[in-house]
C-alpha cells in the first residue's frame, strides 16, 4: 500500500480508502461481512474509512461504528453531512442549526467522540459560507472534528469558501471529494486544477464508475452488477452517452490486456497517477470486491498506458455530463434563473 498525505494536514492516507456506502441496505452489505471487510482493508494497509449520515439513513454509519470498535485510533474516520435525512424540512444543508444537530447525531452512530475528516456532503445554496465555515470552526475548536471539507463543489464554490475563510478568519476547508473516474474526467478541466492551486487534498469517489471500469461490463454480455439494477438508466445501451462509454470500456479492456493488467487496476491506477489525487475511494460490496480492488494497491500506470488512455477519453472530458453533480442549480432549475 502506498501512502500520501492528505492536503496540508500532515495526515497520512493510504492511496486507496474504504468507501462504505454499501454497508447496510445501499448496498445489502451485513453487519459480519462489513466487519471482515474492514478487517480486510485495516490488514492491506488502508487507514481511512469513509462514510456519510445518509447512507442508509444512519445504517453505514453505525456498521463502521461496530467494525472499527477497539481500534479507533488506527482509523483516520471520515463522514460526511448534507444530504436529506428525512423529509424534514431543515434535516439537510449546512446551517448551523443542522451541522451542529446531525455532528452529534454521526458521533452517536459512529460510537466514537470525534471525526477525523467532517465533509460538506454537497454544496448548500440556501447557507452562506461563512455561517457553514464558522460553524465547522466552532465544532473544530470543540474537539468534536479534526478537519474539515467539501464533496462534489464546483470549482469556483471550492474557491469562494476558500476566500470566505480568509475574510473572515475562519478554518477552511482542507480536502475536496469529487467524483473521478477514466469515464467522467471533467473535474480535471476546472476541480483538480483548484484543489491543486489551495492545497486541498482530494479523495476520489466513483473510480470504477458506478462498475462501468469494474470489468463486468462488456459488450455483448448482460449487465447484471448491482447499480444496474438500482440505477437501470446509467447502464441503457439506448441512450447515447451508454453507448459512448460501452465503446471506451470495450478499448479499455484492450489496453489493459496489453498490459497485463485488469480492468480495476487500469481504473485505479488511473485515479491514483493524477498529481492532484490523494485517494481513491473504493466501495466495495463483499470480501472478494475488496480482494480484487486491493490488487490495484500499487499499481502504477506508465507513460504510454495513460497516454493510450488519453486517446480513448480526452482529458477533461465527461462521456455521460447529465450524471455530474456538481452542476449549478440554477441549470437544473427553471425558478432559479427566471425570477
Amino acid at each position: 500500500m502506498q501512502y500520501r498525505t492528505l492536503g496540508r494536514t500532515g495526515v497520512q492516507v493510504s492511496t486507496l480508502a474504504l468507501g462504505a456506502m454499501n454497508f447496510g441496505a445501499i448496498g445489502r452489505t451485513t453487519q459480519e461481512e462489513a466487519t471482515a471487510i474492514v478487517d480486510a482493508a485495516l490488514g492491506a494497509g488502508i487507514n481511512l474509512i469513509d462514510t456519510a449520515d445518509m447512507y442508509g439513513r444512519g445504517e453505514s454509519e453505525e456498521m463502521v461504528g461496530r467494525a472499527i470498535a477497539g481500534r479507533r485510533d488506527d482509523v483516520v474516520l471520515a463522514t460526511k453531512v448534507g444530504l436529506p435525512m428525512d423529509d424534514g424540512l431543515d434535516h439537510q444543508g449546512s446551517s448551523r442549526r443542522w451541522l451542529v444537530a446531525e455532528l452529534d447525531n454521526s458521533l452517536r452512530r459512529l460510537g466514537v467522540n470525534h471525526v477525523d475528516l467532517y465533509q460538506v456532503h454537497r454544496w448548500d445554496p440556501r447557507t452562506s459560507d461563512e455561517e457553514t465555515l464558522a460553524t465547522l470552526t466552532d465544532l473544530q475548536r470543540a474537539g468534536k472534528i479534526r478537519y474539515f471539507g467539501s464533496s462534489t463543489y464546483p470549482a469556483y464554490r471550492i474557491v469562494q469558501a476558500q476566500w470566505a475563510a480568509r475574510e473572515h478568519h475562519l478554518g477552511r476547508f482542507v480536502t475536496e471529494q469529487p467524483s473521478y473516474s477514466i469515464l467522467q474526467r471533467g473535474v480535471e478541466a476546472h476541480v483538480l486544477p483548484v484543489t491543486q492551486e489551495y492545497g486541498l487534498g482530494v479523495l476520489a469517489w466513483s473510480p470504477l464508475a458506478s462498475g462501468w471500469l469494474s470489468g463486468a461490463v462488456r459488450a455483448g454480455t448482460p449487465i447484471t452488477t448491482s447499480r444496474s439494477t438500482a440505477l437501470p438508466e446509467r447502464f441503457d445501451l439506448t441512450i447515447p452517452s451508454n453507448r459512448a462509454r460501452m465503446d471506451a470500456v470495450e478499448r479499455l479492456a484492450t489496453i489493459a490486456d496489453d498490459a497485463g493488467l485488469t480492468m480495476i487496476q487500469l481504473a485505479l491506477g488511473f485515479v491514483t497517477a493524477h498529481p492532484a489525487v490523494t485517494s481513491a475511494l473504493i466501495g466495495p460490496r463483499t470480501l472478494d470486491h475488496l480482494r480484487s480492488q486491493l490488487a490495484a494497491a500499487d499499481t502504477v500506470l506508465p507513460p504510454d498506458v495513460l497516454d493510450a488512455v488519453d486517446a480513448v477519453v480526452a482529458p477533461g472530458t465527461d462521456l455521460a455530463p447529465q450524471e455530474k453533480f456538481d452542476t449549478p442549480p440554477a441549470l437544473l432549475e427553471p425558478a432559479l434563473r427566471r425570477r
